[in-house]
């Protein structure tokens, strides 16, 4: 384990009912509320008893503390070195995480250690601060709860102007790219964040406004799986952010059905593909056919 479990949730919890038993502030109430909204639900097992019969000296009947200074739990060398290597991440500065005390401290990895074979190589522009901008408003629009009014680069690589109400920033770690879900009266579903040009917090807006790109709609297919050279696991990780479901046929094959937007339906059928003779499709014919329309155009310019 990387974070020592003396600096785990126990200690973590124990400490703030020991501030605030120094601040004259601690009462049996507030113990069972640090411990509910800190430790695990059936913490109150194991703190409150240790506490009552003094098995930990800490808390006495009153509620004082026999300890003067308020605890504090300091990082370890390795813990620093991983959350300085943590830092170095490009997508560190979309959400203005200060870590400090790190200037001099060696990082355990960097970002040239490692190869990530599976994942593509055009990534959105994380140390863009056109695209730091963007994302931080609309960071700010979901917590507020605020519209949009966003200049968007369309598949036509013309800009539209869409109006929207954010609600949730996706991940995709295949891609290396954010995309932000919108709730806009059906006229569009989510955002890639690397395409937008420019976005800015609107208020009062009226929805019944026009201006808004195709949503698409939802579709469906249904692949059958061979669970070879951790397949499963694999496929399971490709499509995380896609709504599915899956069924175990036997002991190495599996079905699974995963829901997508039609927006998406060529980067989905490129994912499939990825997975060669592990995967056959088995509906709707429609997506069989464009599986067999990729296969023979790569087969005609000789890609294997």
């Amino acid at each position: 384990m990387l974070f020592n479990e003396i600096f785990g949730i126990y200690y973590n919890t124990i400490a703030k009912i020991i501030t605030l038993s120094i601040e004259n502030k601690l009462t049996e109430e507030n113990i069972y509320n640090i411990i509910k909204e800190n430790a695990f639900s059936e913490s109150n097992l194991t703190i409150i008893p240790a506490l009552k019969e003094q098995k930990w000296q800490l808390i006495n009947e009153d509620f004082s503390t026999p300890i003067k200074n308020i605890p504090t739990i300091p990082l370890t060398i390795l813990e620093k070195r991983w959350l300085k290597s943590i830092s170095l991440d490009p997508k560190i500065k979309l959400f203005d995480l200060q870590l400090k005390g790190l200037e001099n401290v060696k990082p355990l990895f960097t970002q040239e250690d490692y190869y990530i074979f599976d994942q593509y190589n055009d990534r959105d522009l994380f140390e863009d601060e056109a695209y730091i901008k963007n994302f931080k408003t609309i960071l700010k629009a979901i917590k507020e709860n605020l519209s949009l009014q966003v200049f968007y680069k369309n598949r036509k690589n013309k800009i539209v102007k869409v109006y929207c109400k954010p609600y949730k920033i996706e991940y995709s770690q295949k891609d290396d790219k954010f995309r932000v879900k919108v709730k806009n009266h059906s006229f569009i579903e989510f955002l890639n964040i690397g395409k937008i040009e420019e976005c800015e917090i609107i208020e009062n807006f009226n929805y019944d406004n026009k201006q808004c790109i195709n949503r698409g709609k939802k579709c469906y297919f249904i692949i059958d799986l061979i669970n070879k050279r951790n397949a499963l696991e694999r496929i399971m990780i490709h499509f995380a952010h896609f709504e599915k479901q899956a069924e175990k046929l036997s002991e190495d094959k599996y079905r699974l059905k995963i829901f997508y937007n039609s927006n998406d339906e060529t980067e989905l059928v490129i994912r499939v593909l990825s997975f060669g003779p592990l995967v056959k499709v088995i509906e709707p014919e429609h997506f069989k056919n464009l599986i067999i329309e990729r296969l023979i155009k790569q087969k005609n310019l000789n890609l294997k």
